[in-house]
């Protein structure tokens, strides 16, 4: 009998993350080793947006470098994961069976919202991996539908691993000391969040633009927070704050799990 994997939403921060001392980048080393080895992770990415759900199906994704502006040697580094054509077709059909049709994406590769935290949390890259697309043109609710539908995929032994971002403000990130004190706003947002998380409060976090203090402040556009509706619809309830931390000032770490 396969062991049932949690879902999870982490905040990926920055690209440097990494290479950066910092709590988030060690709570993400040992995460891996807490919930130990799935059979294979379905990644869902805020740096992965398309009209319609779309799925990886290469079976050996290429690792992409999506930023710039940052130290050499995250360019040079490698997430040869394996890919996973038969989960991924397997996504297709679970999306399809609540009538959310996605399309197969035969070249896509691993961008940094799945790299990062994947290679803190599995160095080896050694278990299959299948990227799932976010919609930042469509509301909260169709993501929440999309982990749903996915929910069964966890009792197979995936990891569903939502990667986004707990507050996402980028005007705010550049100059900013990484050990900055958290701005006012973005700690609000973040307490908002940690409390309607844990209280299961799923009509709130819907809603969250017109609920959440200073919602837009911090989630000017929505893709970094759409894939925590996924992983929220795939775990279901109430979910447990796993690491608190803030980077940079402006960039909440919040991670979350439902088990």
């Amino acid at each position: 009998m396969k062991t049932e994997f949690p879902a999870i939403f982490v905040s990926h921060g920055s690209p440097a993350m990494v290479i950066e001392d910092c709590p988030a980048r060690g709570f993400l080393q040992q995460l891996g080793k807490e919930i130990g080895r799935p059979e294979a992770i379905l990644c869902v990415s805020a740096h992965w947006t398309t009209g319609q759900p779309a799925v990886t199906m290469h079976p050996q994704p290429p690792t992409i470098h999506d930023f710039a502006g940052f130290a050499d040697e995250l360019f040079t580094m490698q997430y040869p994961a394996p890919g996973d054509p038969q989960l991924a077709a397997r996504v297709i059909s679970q999306l399809a069976s609540s009538e959310i049709a996605a399309e197969r994406h035969l070249s896509r590769g691993f961008d940094h919202g799945a790299w990062s935290p994947l290679i803190l949390m599995y160095p080896d890259a050694d278990i299959p991996v299948v990227q799932l697309s976010v919609q930042p043109q469509l509301d909260p609710a169709h993501h929440l539908a999309m982990g749903k539908a996915l929910q069964p995929l966890r009792s197979e032994g995936v990891l569903v691993l939502a990667s986004g971002a707990a507050t996402h403000n980028l005007r705010d990130f550049f100059g900013q000391p990484l050990d900055s004190k958290p701005l006012p706003y973005a700690e609000q947002f973040a307490t908002w969040l940690k409390d309607n998380v844990a209280k299961g409060n799923t009509g709130e976090l819907l809603d969250y633009v017109n609920r959440a203090p200073e919602a837009l402040r911090n989630h000017p556009t929505p893709e970094h927070f759409l894939p925590l509706f996924v992983a929220l619809g795939a775990g279901g309830g109430k979910g447990t704050l796993l690491h608190d931390s803030f980077t940079y000032g402006c960039l909440s770490m919040a991670a979350f799990g439902w088990s």
